[in-house]
C-alpha cells in the first residue's frame, strides 16, 4: 500500500492555511515539508538506506509531529476545521509506520495519480468506444501503453515493434512481447 498520509493530509492543512491563515497550519505545513526535505535526499536510492534513513531522520520528526497534534487537539475548539483536520491525520497515523518500515514506498501518492490523470481527463471520450467490446479493447490498449511506460519503453516504439512482429509471432509466446520482456530496441530483457 503506498502511503497517501503526506499529501491527504498535507491538502487539509494548506486548504486550512490558504482560507484562514491558520498558524497552526503553517506550522503543520512546515513540519510536513521537513519530511519531504528528507524524502527528496534519499531519492533514488536503494530501499535499505531509504528505509535506514528514514528512521534514523523521519520518525523522530513523525513522532514530534504525533505528539505536537495531540497538544493542539487540547488547545483548540473541538468543533473547528483544525480540529478535523488534525482528527483526520491522526486517524491515519499507522501509514507513517509503514512509510518508515518499507524503503520501497513513497510519502505520498502523487506518482499514481498523475498516472491516473490522464483516465480522468478522458473519461468523456471513452463513452464513445463504440461498444462495450470497444471499450475492453481500448483498456486493453490503455494497459499496455501504462505498462510500456512503467517498463522504461517509449510506449509509440514499443507498439511499433510489436506490431511488426506480431504476425509471424507464435501466438503460444505471446507473453514474449509484452513490455517487461522486452528491451527499448526489442530484445529480450535479461532474467532477474
Amino acid at each position: 500500500m503506498s502511503w497517501f498520509f503526506a499529501s491527504n493530509v498535507r491538502r487539509k492543512f494548506y486548504d486550512l492555511q490558504q482560507a484562514h491563515a491558520s498558524p497552526v497550519a503553517s506550522e503543520a505545513l512546515q513540519r510536513i515539508a521537513a519530511l519531504y526535505g528528507i524524502e527528496k535526499d534519499i531519492r533514488g536510492r536503494p530501499p535499505d538506506e531509504r528505509r535506514e534513513v528514514r528512521n534514523q531522520r523521519a520518525r523522530p520528526l513523525l513522532e514530534s509531529l504525533c505528539q505536537w497534534f495531540e497538544t493542539m487537539l487540547l488547545k483548540l475548539s473541538r468543533k473547528s476545521d483544525t480540529t478535523a483536520a488534525i482528527r483526520y491525520a491522526l486517524g491515519l497515523w499507522e501509514a507513517p509506520t509503514r512509510y518508515c518500515d518499507d524503503g520501497r514506498l513513497e510519502i505520498d501518492n502523487n506518482a499514481a495519480e498523475r498516472a491516473l490523470r490522464a483516465v480522468a481527463l478522458g473519461r468523456k471520450n471513452y463513452l464513445f468506444a463504440g461498444s462495450d467490446t470497444g471499450g475492453e479493447r481500448a483498456a486493453a490498449i490503455y494497459s499496455l501503453i501504462g505498462t510500456a511506460k512503467l517498463n522504461d519503453s517509449d510506449p509509440e516504439a514499443y507498439l511499433r515493434m510489436v506490431l511488426s512482429r506480431i504476425a509471424d509471432h507464435p501466438v503460444n509466446r505471446i507473453g514474449a512481447l509484452l513490455p517487461w520482456n522486452l528491451d527499448t530496441d526489442g530484445e529480450p530483457r535479461p532474467a532477474l
